[in-house]
């Protein structure tokens, strides 16, 4: 069955791996060396699919200062389009919607095949962003020129956490077209776990059927590349840091704390009913923490259920 009848039909345990695109400045030769490994490597994966990041930058969003400079990478369906024409599997192309302008999302979005392509929409990363195009007229342009194309949806549990209502978000996203979700990077399990709860039971009373969501992993090979989690907002119980700072090798630690988490996550969704995916995060440079970030989807690949 492949990632888009999986998703149609709810029946969730899918395998995700996502990459960013190169930096911009990179050499186009480069840039078609760095596709190729990147095929190289999923292949023995067996994902259903490649996700494809837009990054942004979110300094409006968080006043600190970022651990990591904001560089500017190359557009994930240019990058698809160009450098990735052998990928065999679908692939879920992020936009950050309000980088583009509506007729050039309203281009893109038509040109697409719903048989090889899906689209993660992501808002802007705060209220005083200046937008080309909102969340919800992007969604709307979807629904209009392409209906047949899957729209996913960020969730927060972290958010749900500070405000109690990141279910109520999923199910507007819901309403508005979004077929699935996908996470930021997971590190508190009982975050995602109530937030998958309070869906499950939300989506119950309103008679409606979850839709799948997709926990996002990501292996953390320092405590600069937690900081910078943290500067995105990802909250990381004081226990893991703790774990990370003192052991021998904190890939290895943070490796067995993601596989564990997403264990515990999977289980808890098929005891709800919640239909589920994984997502591997591989954004680093380092090759020892792409391995490592490989590793863990081997690993994982293995307990589902497909």
């Amino acid at each position: 069955m492949d990632l888009q009848q999986r998703i149609s039909d709810r029946a969730g345990e899918i395998l995700l791996f996502a990459v960013t695109p190169p930096r911009v400045t990179t050499d186009p030769e480069r840039v078609q060396q760095i596709a190729e490994v990147t095929l190289e490597r999923i292949r023995p994966l067996d994902v259903d699919g490649l996700i494809l990041y837009d990054i942004d930058d979110e300094s409006d969003r968080n006043p600190e200062e970022r651990p990591f400079p904001f560089v500017r990478t190359l557009d994930p369906a240019e990058f698809l389009e160009r450098n990735l024409p052998d990928l065999d599997v679908p692939a879920v192309v992020y936009r950050a919607t309000g980088k583009y302008e509506e007729a050039a999302l309203r281009d893109w979005v038509k040109t697409q095949d719903p048989a090889k392509a899906l689209s993660v929409f992501v808002g802007a990363s705060s209220g005083e962003k200046r937008v080309a195009t909102s969340l919800r007229r992007a969604q709307e342009i979807r629904r209009e020129t392409n209906p047949d194309l899957l729209l996913g949806a960020v969730a927060i549990p972290e958010r749900h956490t500070a405000k109690g209502d990141e279910h109520l978000r999923l199910i507007a996203k819901q309403e508005a077209g979004c077929s699935y979700f996908v996470t930021q990077v997971v590190y508190d399990v009982n975050a995602a776990k109530n937030l998958v709860s309070d869906y499950r039971y939300e989506c119950e009373t309103r008679g409606l059927a979850p839709v799948p969501i997709v926990f996002t992993f990501s292996v953390c090979g320092s405590m600069k590349t937690l900081e910078f989690l943290r500067w995105l907002g990802v909250d990381v119980p004081r226990w893991i840091e703790n774990e990370l700072r003192h052991a021998t090798d904190t890939l290895d630690a943070s490796l067995e704390q993601a596989e564990a988490t997403a264990l515990e996550l999977m289980s808890f969704c098929r005891q709800l009913g919640v239909p589920f995916g994984i997502n591997i995060e591989s954004v680093s440079i380092r090759k020892v923490e792409i391995e490592a970030s490989v590793r863990l989807a081997e690993r994982l690949r293995g307990k589902l259920d497909r």
